[in-house]
């Protein structure tokens, strides 16, 4: 790969996808379709049902769900303004606070989560396909007799044609992405608006919003703040990333805009419309269903079915794309930047997400429970320490040269900031100990705050005094336009 390096920065830590952007193309309407797209899931729509399970009726989710998702539009918002202003990807930013070659032990285990999710989601999106092919050739249902590495013949059919799919999305980078982005979401609000229709019209518009739930084993108020604590970590991937795809905006207004329709707006319709159809598949078939490509299944007429069923197999690769294929390609990217650009980073994370047969991992509760489950509480340690750097530490003042320069700013001790690194240790015990262990189960729901906070709190007070940080770099930008220009905000 060709790459021109600019005077001062390192082939070890630049490319051309991790520069900082210089096309932002992704408007309102863009980010706040990347949103449709990233919570018209089926995991998105199975999401507000389930927490009926933890013992709370009606009202009670609904105010949950409220009050989780306006405190995920607030924690976005850090996230997106960041990428925003210096126009660089996750695992650049990560540099900030891990330090230029540190930054790789967040960007790496963000790329793990990403890159088995990545595998699973595709698997789940290959379950439409079955159904479609079953529809159509009732006789391929001799290819699901067999198994091979725990999957049928058709399974595998099904689950490579997904794959493939995905894969066409890297023919242009993150331009192609914005494209899907651009009308997949919207398509599956469409769908989704005529299957409510289809389901109050059968179900003779009677319906009760009031599903059925499990025991709140610690109360109900336990209940209710576990429900809002479940809802922000729903979204904990893509508060880490989500400079992604802000860096691409032209604003930050357009970064606020998008973030307001797409989370608090769009979420809270979005899971008002799948419980009323989930609620309604009780009156149509006398239990309630909580998996729209089973309902769509049971729809008599071949050409809903097949609109039903390509929209969510679309919707879920809509999923797939926005949170677990964007942040790995970088992640990889930012690993070997002289030799691997977004196109060879997402392509090296589709092999591994094959490679890995992921509906093995789908169907251990071991793995799911053990492995994703503690990587994901690691997410909560990242997210409050490079958002207290940024923000509190460093007030916003970066020197966005030195993010690819070997000595500067952000080298420390030879490219590792060991305070960043000790406040992840220290906040990670705690995080994977309370998400996973059974006995400390009444803290489960909450070990994504409970990281992020003991995180935040660590890394501000050992690193309060450091004199590389606000001051120290508002000085130098001061006295270096041309590297100040380089952390200035892009407005817009």
């Amino acid at each position: 790969m060709s790459l021109i390096i600019p005077p001062g920065a390192s082939p070890r830590l630049y490319n051309q996808d991790l520069a900082p952007s210089e096309h932002r193309t992704w408007g309102f309407y863009s980010l706040f379709a990347m949103w449709m797209s990233d919570i018209h899931s089926l995991g998105g729509y199975t999401f507000a049902a389930g927490l009926f399970a933890l013992g709370l009726g009606a009202w009670q989710v609904f105010l949950a769900l409220v009050v989780g998702i306006i405190i995920v539009f607030f924690l976005m918002n850090l996230s997106g303004f960041a990428g925003q202003k210096t126009g660089v990807p996750y695992p650049v930013l990560a540099r900030v606070s891990f330090g230029t070659f540190g930054a790789n032990l967040p960007a790496l285990l963000r790329a793990l989560v990403a890159i088995a999710w990545y595998g699973i989601q595709t698997w789940l999106a290959s379950r439409a396909v079955i159904i479609i092919a079953l529809k159509i050739w009732p006789e391929a249902k001799g290819l699901t007799e067999n198994d091979f590495l725990g999957e049928s013949t058709l399974g595998w059919l099904a689950f490579l044609l997904m794959w493939s799919l995905q894969l066409l999305l890297l023919r242009n980078g993150m331009e192609t992405i914005r494209r899907f982005q651009d009308w997949a979401g919207p398509a599956v609000w469409a769908v989704m608006g005529l299957l409510v229709v289809y389901i109050l019209m059968n179900a003779g518009w009677n319906i009760s919003l009031d599903l059925p739930g499990g025991t709140a084993v610690w109360g109900v108020g336990h209940a209710f703040f576990a429900a809002i604590a479940l809802t922000v970590t729903y979204f904990s991937t893509l508060m880490l990333n989500f400079c992604d795809f802000s860096r691409f905006a032209p604003s930050r207004e357009a970064v606020r805009s998008a973030n307001l329709w797409g989370l608090p707006v769009n979420f809270i319709a979005f899971s008002v419309v799948s419980v009323v159809v989930t609620a309604g598949t009780f009156q149509l078939y006398g239990e309630h269903i909580y998996d729209p490509v089973e309902i769509v299944g049971r729809i008599d007429n071949i050409w809903a079915l097949l609109l039903g069923a390509v929209t969510f197999a679309v919707a879920t690769l809509g999923i797939n794309v926005v949170a677990n294929f964007v942040s790995p390609a970088y992640d990889l990217a930012n690993a070997w930047p002289s030799k691997i650009d977004f196109k060879r980073g997402g392509l090296i994370s589709a092999v591994i997400a094959l490679v890995i047969t992921p509906w093995n991992l789908f169907n251990s509760p071991v793995v799911v429970n053990l492995f994703l489950g503690g990587l994901g509480a690691l997410l909560g340690p990242l997210f409050g320490i490079i958002m207290i750097d940024y923000y509190v530490l460093r007030k916003q003042h970066v020197l966005v040269r030195d993010l690819f320069r070997e000595e500067g700013y952000y080298t420390y001790t030879r490219g590792w900031n060991h305070k960043a690194v000790i406040s992840f240790l220290v906040s990670a015990v705690p995080a994977v100990i309370f998400g996973l262990v059974p006995v400390f189960g009444v803290l489960s729901a909450f070990s994504w705050f409970i990281g992020a906070i003991i995180s935040a709190t660590v890394h501000y007070f050992i690193s309060r005094h450091d004199t590389t940080l606000a001051e120290s770099l508002a000085a130098a930008i001061a006295a270096e336009p041309d590297r100040g220009a380089a952390a200035a905000p892009v407005s817009g």
